[in-house]
């Protein structure tokens, strides 16, 4: 059962001109009421980008009576979260450094002002708190019927129920969305639909990754020292008990997280379907799946002990793999959208509708939400891996959200390089966009295995080791994840000279260049090669591979640009090899001359190594000396083994991603998703070389970037010394100066080469200074900072550049 929503919008002086065939499924409706009727509200998220969204969706409750005239029932006696470990407060600790810099609300609270704001708590393992005021809950059935109030009140048009029955493409780029209404032709189509998300993604022939987990909370009956109470109740979150709690009206709404091997998900329904009429039916109840939670919620809150249970409510809750949504257009399906898999849908809809309708009206995201693309899923989130993903997240629910977390559930996935087996047992490996890449190497005495930190850890002196290996000698890195694609045919220049903002390269070279949004600000980084004339080879991170390719797919079809563009990320394994013995490595596997003369910095290729067929580009993400060598996947083994063998007298060895972090941070290299994003423009980035505003071709992007030069810029990248001690900042901590919140960080390391914290930091033109003194907040204290002149140190090619210089002038 769907319902339908069409129009033409029009509020805040916005309008909308589309025909837009929205699906809200009958739950949203009715069984949001009966299932999620706990509907919490909080400013609170771990993650930067969504706290924007539940900011967003508070502030339009708090507005929507007064502006529909309906009732949404909206209390907001604010929420505290309750640390009772050491662990605990030092993660509270640790999101205050990433919320003071931000518009949300939050404050790290002691014992006496938790129990003033729940005096029922039984306080005798209360630590802390983190405490966000104007939280609450709102009735979602209440919020549902106001939203679609306003929706009509805007010229919106609801059909109900309205079951879509088939989704047809037209050859203009548009929709036909059939319905016992008839047919509805949509410029674009967005599923909305819950629970039945994956049954719409099959009409078109998507396999979206998202399932119903069974979620219990208990309700009980007037509790008279609730009563008594002269206001409201904070809702609690006990976070070592995974509960929440709150008032409900005279008496308390309880809902736990289960473990992962109590809680029970619906996967016959994604196996299966939704049964034809599911709608506002509930799940059986299992107390005995939440006894244990209930018996920490009745330590915790003694009152329970002695309150009548009237109502248990079970029903389904939509989980993708890591618990986070799918919201915006999705890759290689023209102008369809998707806003699925909501764990928490009450507190993102208000946001989430508002970050669409700006992207949709404006062709680009308002701010940066890569976390909740939807196209950070391909065909290696199998349903194996998806249960167990959901199984995972919702078990992990409240678990200390610790930085570089790693969750090991459902891994690893199909998507491993030609060299995993090889790497395996060698090292401690991460995660990234379905595959496994080595983080950092053991040696014997190492602490191995995964050991989260808020502070240095086991592997920060072997990351150390690895940055010396790369500096001093040569090192060997997996970087197969990156994201590859080849674009080549009769407008392949023209398109990718309107997509990025640097001049294409030569046949043979090599640059990095940019994509921006019409208002300037950074799509994407994308390295590209001429292989061959009007033939580019395009390499993006591994977590920007399918972001980046639905951007430059969608103009090439707008355009109506002659190209084929392909994804050939699976296919190419990619070796790095860095340090200053790399060169006689590789030399001793190829005939080809690998010296400064023949084979030149940003060059690329085409040869031999030990036999093996390899495309091999001159550029290092260390700065080092290095070259990428692209090749078949199932030669990667051969080859690896061979640059082994072949570089044993120069003291081989492998590398990880830690290390490359730390090695790019000294180089002062900028990462795309941290220095630049769709929150930045590159000339506040310090992007200025690779934008070329007076190429000819028209990029996207250049006009506003030429506004922007013209108006000055207000804030600029800084590069930072953090004088810390056993902590290093990781990005998004809060910058201070005099007292005042003055920016924020984007990345940080430590710099192994000058034994110091450093850091990338936003801040105000007239604070960027060379000197500047300001502080960086690490888990609740101010570290001294100092602005200093980047890089730390040199990359090789500056190096060699300067070094015949020197022996020129001598």
């Amino acid at each position: 059962m769907c319902d339908v929503i069409k129009g033409k919008v029009q509020r805040n002086g916005c309008v909308t001109f589309f025909w837009v065939a929205t699906f809200f499924g009958w739950a949203w409706f009715h069984a949001e009421f009966f299932i999620l009727k706990a509907g919490l509200t909080t400013y609170y998220h771990p993650g930067i980008n969504l706290k924007r969204v539940h900011y967003d969706s508070i502030k339009l409750y708090e507005s929507l009576e007064a502006e529909t005239g309906q009732a949404v029932g909206f209390h907001q006696p604010g929420s505290v979260r309750i640390a009772s470990t050491a662990a605990r407060v030092d993660e509270m600790r640790y999101q205050m450094t990433r919320t003071h810099w931000h518009v949300t609300p939050q404050y790290f609270i002691g014992p006496e002002k938790i129990q003033e704001l729940f005096p029922l708590l039984n306080m005798d393992k209360v630590l802390a708190g983190l405490y966000t005021p104007g939280d609450g809950h709102i009735d979602p059935y209440s919020l549902t019927m106001a939203l679609a109030a306003g929706a009509r009140m805007y010229g919106a048009q609801i059909y109900n129920p309205a079951p879509v029955t088939a989704l047809n493409p037209t050859p203009d780029g548009k929709w036909d969305v059939q319905t016992p209404h008839g047919t509805i032709c949509a410029n674009r189509i967005v599923n909305t639909a819950g629970f039945w998300a994956r049954e719409v993604g099959k009409m078109i022939g998507l396999e979206h990754p998202t399932i119903p987990v069974h979620h219990q909370y208990v309700v009980t009956a007037t509790v008279p020292e609730v009563k008594a109470l002269k206001k409201e109740l904070a809702v609690i979150r006990d976070l070592e008990g995974s509960y929440y709690l709150r008032q409900e009206r005279d008496g308390l709404l309880f809902g736990p997280y289960e473990k992962m091997e109590k809680m029970v998900l619906q996967d016959s329904w994604v196996r299966n379907g939704v049964p034809p009429g599911f709608g506002k039916e509930l799940f059986e109840s299992d107390l005995d799946r939440i006894m244990e939670h209930i018996e920490m919620a009745m330590e915790m809150v003694p009152v329970l002990k002695k309150a009548d249970i009237i109502n248990v409510v079970s029903g389904p809750i939509t989980y993708t793999p890591d618990l986070l949504p799918m919201v915006g257009p999705h890759q290689g399906i023209h102008n369809y959208w998707t806003a699925i898999g909501f764990g928490y849908g009450v507190i993102h809809a208000g946001g989430i509708g508002k970050f669409l309708s700006d992207w949709m009206r404006n062709g680009e995201p308002p701010y940066d939400l890569i976390e909740c693309d939807p196209n950070r899923y391909g065909r290696w989130t199998d349903v194996p891996f998806m249960c167990a993903k959901a199984r995972e997240s919702y078990g992990f629910n409240n678990v200390v959200g610790y930085p570089k977390e790693e969750r090991f559930a459902g891994r690893p996935t199909s998507r491993t390089s030609g060299v995993f087996e090889l790497l395996k047992d060698k090292c401690s490996m991460g995660f990234h966009a379905g595959w496994e890449q080595p983080h950092w190497f053991y040696k014997p005495g190492d602490d191995t295995g995964y050991k989260p930190s808020f502070r240095r850890t086991n592997w920060f002196e072997p990351v150390g080791r690895e940055c010396k290996l790369v500096m001093e000698k040569v090192g060997v890195i997996d970087l197969t994840p990156f994201g590859k694609f080849l674009v080549k045919g009769k407008d392949s220049v023209k398109l990718l000279d309107r997509l990025f903002a640097n001049t294409m390269p030569k046949v043979g070279q090599t640059n990095i260049s940019h994509m921006l949004t019409p208002a300037g600000r950074v799509f994407a980084e994308v390295t590209i090669t001429q292989l061959a004339p009007g033939e580019f080879l395009l390499i993006t991170g591994s977590g920007s591979e399918l972001h980046d390719l639905r951007w430059i797919e969608t103009e090439a079809a707008e355009g109506g640009h002659d190209v084929d563009i392909s994804n050939v990320t699976d296919d190419i394994g990619v070796l790095g090899i860095a340090g200053p013995n790399s060169r006689k490595v590789l030399q001793k596997l190829t005939d080809e001359d690998m010296s400064d003369a023949g084979f030149k910095f940003l060059q690329c290729k085409f040869i031999q190594l030990a036999g093996i067929p390899v495309r091999a580009i001159r550029i290092s993400y260390t700065g080092e000396l290095g070259w990428e060598l692209y090749l078949d996947q199932k030669n990667m083994a051969a080859l690896y083994k061979a640059m082994m063998e072949a570089g044993k007298d120069s003291g081989i060895d492998n590398f990880g991603t830690y290390a490359m972090a730390s090695l790019r941070l000294e180089k002062g290299f900028r990462g795309w998703g941290a220095e630049m994003n769709c929150d930045t423009n590159p000339l506040e980035a310090g992007l200025d070389y690779f934008i070329k505003l007076n190429k000819p071709a028209d990029f996207i992007g250049k006009a506003a970037l030429q506004e922007i030069k013209a108006r000055g810029l207000k804030r600029k990248l800084s590069y930072l010394f953090v004088d810390t001690d056993d902590i290093d900042p990781e990005g998004n901590e809060t910058i201070w100066h005099n007292g005042k919140v003055v920016g924020n960080t984007t990345s940080g390391a430590y710099s192994y080469s000058s034994q110091q914290s450093l850091a990338f930091g936003y801040l105000p033109v007239d604070l960027c200074s060379v000197g500047q003194k300001v502080e960086v907040e690490l888990l609740g204290k101010k570290y001294p900072a100092t602005v200093i002149q980047e890089p730390l140190v040199l990359t090789e090619p500056t190096r060699t550049r300067l070094q015949k210089n020197t022996k020129k002038k001598a």
